[in-house]
């Protein structure tokens, strides 16, 4: 789905300024987004990626610049503005209450009302279950509604996200590194999820910089550097080493060449680890490693797996 000449712009942002205290987060950065597509925007950390896609969410307001949703100006003073409007957007790191359940989360702010007691209004509990239900199995987000948020899992908070933006009826969904902490079968599944929501006519943001992810996703792309848009292009017609070259400003060398060492002797060692957290639960068990002198160890896992405790 590259072709454009026909095709709706939904979103358009023209000249987008943005300036931090000693930085120049977006300069002078324009661009048109169509319905139905998915859209990817890469960079490196610090490209202006995410301060782009805040100000379209409304978490930011432009220093210079415009944005047009439907061909109409929109002034976004706030997030509220923004999801009016149909945008959504999923945070690298989630904006959910862990006391809260699935249910709970989602029709925060919406929630529908059966009737008053006095004051205080009556939550229609059955109803909202029932709107969650069918849009968890229409886009395939399978999460029990009755589950609390600090008991789910990163994937399964990621889908209540995704469903808090459904629930509100959002059509332009803007999802940041949501690959990020994610198990491999974990982002299979989301793969569906982002094909299905497209399927069913919803117009997808991708901030990332993974190559695979977006020539497995993206109907075109966006490449941020130091906060200016280098260059979009169309993902099918484009190969990863265009892309990384463009995203870093120079080509890029696939072929590392590592000189062959034997490592020295152990000067660190760790036996028997094992770390608890306040609650009580059992964060790392009874891990023992080494590091040896001039040698790299890598620890791997899904994220919240004990290595930042390690």
């Amino acid at each position: 789905m590259t072709e454009t000449a026909d095709r709706k712009a939904v979103v358009q942002l023209s000249g987008i300024r943005k300036q931090f205290p000693g930085v120049l987060a977006n300069d002078d950065i324009s661009l048109d987004i169509y319905e139905g597509e998915i859209f990817a925007i890469l960079g490196e950390n610090g490209a202006g990626k995410t301060t782009l896609m805040n100000i379209l969410f409304g978490l930011y307001r432009p220093d210079a610049g415009e944005i047009r949703i439907r061909g109409d100006l929109a002034d976004f003073s706030s997030p509220r503005d923004a999801t009016a409007l149909g945008i959504g957007m999923v945070h690298q790191h989630f904006k959910l209450v862990e006391n809260y359940t699935v249910a709970e989360n989602i029709i925060l702010g919406l929630e529908p009302v059966r009737k008053r007691l006095g004051l205080f209004p009556l939550i229609n509990e059955k109803f909202a279950n029932r709107e969650i239900a069918e849009l968890s199995d229409h886009y395939g987000l399978k999460v029990d509604p009755r589950l609390r948020i600090k008991d789910a899992s990163v994937s399964e908070q990621q889908r209540v996200e995704i469903l808090k933006m459904l629930y509100r009826k959002a059509d332009i969904l803007i999802l940041d590194e949501p690959t990020a902490m994610l198990a491999p079968q974990e982002i299979e599944h989301l793969i569906q999820v982002i094909h299905e929501l497209r399927r069913n006519g919803k117009t997808v943001i991708l901030i990332t910089h993974k190559l695979d992810e977006i020539q497995r996703l993206a109907d075109r792309c966006a490449v941020l550097r130091r906060g200016r848009l280098i260059d979009i292009f169309d993902v099918k017609t484009t190969d990863t080493a265009h892309m990384a070259e463009t995203m870093v400003g120079h080509a890029v060398d696939y072929d590392l060449k590592r000189e062959k060492r034997e490592p020295g002797e152990p000067i660190l060692t760790v036996e028997n680890l094992s770390v608890i957290e306040d609650k009580g639960v059992s964060i790392v068990k009874d891990v023992s490693f080494s590091v040896r002198a001039g040698e790299v160890l890598a620890l791997a896992g899904v994220s919240g797996n004990g290595q930042i405790e390690i």
